[in-house]
C-alpha cells in the first residue's frame, strides 16, 4: 500500500471538514479500502423537503464527489420515508409532516439536480422507503428498544422544548433512530451530515454495533453562509443561491458576497488550491468563483454569457456619466501636503453626504462604501492622494462622488 496515495485522499477528504469521528477509524478503513481495492461506502441522506437544492445542499455532494473522485462508492440516499416524518434538528416545534406525493415530486427534482456535480455512472441513489416501508410494527419496535429515550433528551432541541413545555412528539425520536438504521441497511463505512447533523449521524454508529457491524466513521461539514454571511443559507432567509436560479442570477448572487465569504466558497465547493486563489485580485477571484460554478450548474456557454451579462449591466454602469457631486481636491485642503493622505471616515465626511463619523464607520462595516468600485471594510483604512489621481466613491446605493486630485 503506497503511504503516499492514503495521504492524498486523507487531504482531499479533510478539506473543510469540521470534524471526523474517529480519525484513526478512517484512516484504518482507506489503508484496508487500498490494500484490498475495495471502494469504501459512503453515504450522505437528505430529506426531499422542497423541490429545490442551493448551495448550501451542496457542500456534502462536494464532498461526496471528493470521495467519488478517489474510488469510493457513493450512496446518495433520499428520505423519502424520514421525510414523512420531518427532522426535528433545530426546529422549535413539530414539523409539518409532507405528503407522499409531495415527498415523491422533490426527490425528483433532486435527482436531476445532483447529478450536475456527481457521476451517474458511480452514484448509487437508494431511498430509505425500500427498507423501512415494509418494515413490520416487531421490527420496529426492536430497532427502537436499541435506544434510551434519556440519550434522545440529550439533544438540545428537545431538551429546549422540553424545558419550554412546549410538545415533543413521540413520532419525532423514531427520526435518528431511522436515520441511523439506514446506516444498518446500507452497512455504510462513512456518513457525511452538517455539524447540525451530528446527533443523529452518531446514532448510525451506535446501531451498528448493536447489529454487529464495523461502526461508520462521521464527518461533520459546516453549514454554508447564504450571500448575507451571517446566517446558514436557506431559502426562509431569502440569502440562497438555487442551483435552478437562472444564470445570470447566480453570477449575480456570487458576485455579491464579501471577499472573505468568497475564500469559503472556494474551499466548500471547489477543489481550487486556496494558495493561489489568495494570489489573485479579490474581483477576479470572484469572476473566476461564479464563471466556475455558473459552469458547473448550467454549462460553457451559459457561463460566458452570464459573465459578459455581468460586466455589461454591473461594471461598466456601476457608476454613472453623472455622479451626484464632483469634487476637486488640493493638496492643501486638509492640510496635508506632507502626509498626502487621509482617513476613509474623514473623507466621506468631507463630502457632506454623510451626517457623522459614527454614521461613516456604520456604512464601511456594512460594506455599503466602494472606492473604484471596491469595497471597503476596514473603518481604519485611509486613502493616498496623488496629483493628477481621480477616484469614485459610492456611497450606499445611490449616493455617487468623483473626486478629482489637482496639483494646487
Amino acid at each position: 500500500m503506497s503511504t503516499h496515495e492514503l495521504d492524498r485522499q486523507l487531504e482531499l477528504i479533510l478539506r473543510g471538514t469540521v470534524e471526523v469521528i474517529q480519525l484513526d477509524e478512517l484512516k484504518a478503513k482507506l489503508a484496508r479500502s487500498l490494500k484490498e481495492r475495495r471502494p469504501l461506502k459512503i453515504k450522505a441522506g437528505f430529506d426531499p423537503t422542497a423541490p429545490d437544492l442551493h448551495l448550501g445542499h451542496t457542500v456534502l455532494i462536494q464532498k461526496l464527489k471528493h470521495f467519488q473522485d478517489l474510488g469510493h462508492q457513493i450512496l446518495f440516499l433520499i428520505g423519502d420515508f424520514t421525510g414523512m416524518i420531518g427532522d426535528p434538528t433545530g426546529v422549535s416545534e413539530t414539523r409539518k409532516a409532507l405528503t407522499k406525493k409531495q415527498v415523491q415530486e422533490n426527490a425528483a427534482t433532486y435527482q436531476q439536480q445532483i447529478f450536475k456535480i456527481l457521476d451517474p455512472h458511480n452514484t448509487k441513489i437508494v431511498f430509505n422507503s425500500e427498507w423501512m416501508g415494509p418494515l413490520t410494527a416487531e421490527k420496529m419496535v426492536e430497532i427502537a428498544a436499541h435506544y434510551r429515550v434519556a440519550r434522545m433528551m440529550e439533544r438540545d432541541d428537545f431538551q429546549k422544548r422540553f424545558q419550554e413545555q412546549k410538545p415533543i412528539s413521540v413520532h419525532e425520536f423514531l427520526y435518528p433512530l431511522v436515520q441511523g438504521y439506514d446506516s444498518v441497511a446500507l452497512e455504510a463505512d462513512v456518513e457525511l451530515g452538517g455539524t447540525d447533523q451530528k446527533f443523529n449521524l452518531l446514532v448510525g454508529r451506535d446501531l451498528q454495533r448493536d447489529y454487529g457491524q464495523q461502526p461508520q466513521v462521521v464527518i461533520t461539514m459546516p453549514l454554508l453562509e447564504g450571500t448575507d454571511g451571517v446566517r446558514k443559507m436557506s431559502k426562509s432567509f431569502g440569502n440562497y443561491i438555487a442551483l435552478e436560479d437562472p444564470p445570470s442570477e447566480m453570477f449575480g448572487k456570487l458576485m455579491s458576497i464579501s471577499d472573505d465569504l468568497m475564500m469559503r466558497y472556494y474551499e466548500l465547493l471547489t477543489v481550487c488550491n486556496l494558495v493561489e486563489i489568495k494570489q489573485q485580485h479579490p474581483m477576479e477571484a470572484k469572476k473566476s468563483l461564479a464563471e466556475q460554478l455558473v459552469r458547473q450548474y448550467h454549462g460553457e456557454e451559459s457561463a460566458k454569457e452570464a459573465k459578459a451579462d455581468f460586466q455589461q449591466r454591473f461594471q461598466k454602469r456601476d457608476f454613472p456619466d453623472e455622479p451626484d457631486l464632483c469634487m476637486k481636491l488640493t493638496p492643501t485642503s486638509f492640510s496635508i501636503a506632507e502626509n498626502p493622505h487621509m482617513s476613509i471616515v474623514d473623507v466621506l465626511l468631507w463630502t457632506g453626504k454623510v451626517p457623522s463619523k459614527g454614521e461613516a464607520r456604520r456604512l464601511i462595516s456594512q460594506h455599503a462604501i466602494k472606492v473604484n468600485g471596491q469595497k471597503l471594510s476596514d473603518v481604519e483604512g485611509v486613502i493616498n492622494f496623488e496629483p493628477g489621481q481621480q477616484f469614485s466613491l459610492k456611497i450606499g446605493k445611490r449616493i455617487f462622488v468623483l473626486v478629482d486630485m489637482v496639483d494646487k
